[in-house]
Order: C-alpha cells, then structure tokens, then sequence
C-alpha cells in the first residue's frame, strides 16, 4: 500500500459552484487519513485547476461539482491535462464527487475519470479508492 503521507490529493471546485461544504468534510477527512491535502477553493476555471495539479505536483485530483456543469468543466478538465501531459489516472487520479446522475458518472468514467462518488458516499470508500488505485509510479517511489 502506498505511505498516505507521500500521496497529495488537490481537492478542486470548478465552476460557478460556491457550496464547499462537502468539498471541505473531504478533504479533512482525507488529511485525517494522512493524506497531504490542498484545497483551491471554489470557483476555479478548469485552467487553475489544472494549473494548480501541475504546480503542486499532485497525485489525486478530487473534482467537486453541484452546480449541472460537469458534463462540460470535467471533460475540459481531462483535456487541459492530457494538452499538459498528463495522463489521468496513470500519472494523477481523477475522481469527481457530487450531484451527478448515474448515466452522466459513468460516461464520464469512460472518458477518464476514474470513479464518480455520489452524495452520502462513505469517507471510508473514497480513502480505498484512493489507496487502491494511486498511480503506480507513486507507489513504486513510495516503496523505496
């Protein structure tokens, strides 16, 4: 398993969006579970976002999204990564929580995101997802 205090998790509000508060009681409990946590805030366009995942040297990146606007600011999201780069979820995790309907997460998941957390998701599924499936670099690197 991959040492939690070597994996940085950015946790990032896109949009016009501005109710944290789900955003906020997960990323306490992820720092809790010893993950390095950074919060960007709300309303962040998808270029700070992922400005903010190339600055920080993230591993996960944690989408929060209420406002409708996913099927629009996530893909942007995968795509300014990849024009960067970075592959999701084989050099960062991308994982999206929210109000998202069951047909919308999985069309995203098949575009790359790589788990869609709905409301009331228990903290303890999203710490194993995130143990689980943190790129393979990280856990090599971590090993050492």
């Amino acid at each position: 398993m991959v040492e939690r205090s070597k994996v940085r998790v950015l946790v990032a509000k896109p949009g016009l969006d501005g109710h944290d508060r789900g955003a906020k009681v997960v990323a306490r409990a992820l720092r809790d579970a010893g993950f390095e946590v950074i919060y960007t805030g709300i309303r962040q366009t998808p270029e700070q976002i992922v400005e903010s995942v190339i600055q920080e040297d993230v591993d996960v990146l944690g989408i929060s999204i209420l406002s409708g606007a996913h099927m629009v600011l996530i893909p942007k999201i995968l795509k300014l990564l990849e024009e960067k780069g970075l592959k999701p979820n084989e050099d960062v995790l991308v994982v999206a929580g929210g109000i998202i309907p069951p047909d919308d997460a999985k069309e995203l998941e098949k575009m790359g995101v790589a788990k869609v957390f709905g409301p009331g998701s228990p903290i303890g599924d999203i710490i194993k997802f995130i143990d689980d499936n943190v790129p393979t670099l990280k856990k090599f690197s971590s090993e050492n």
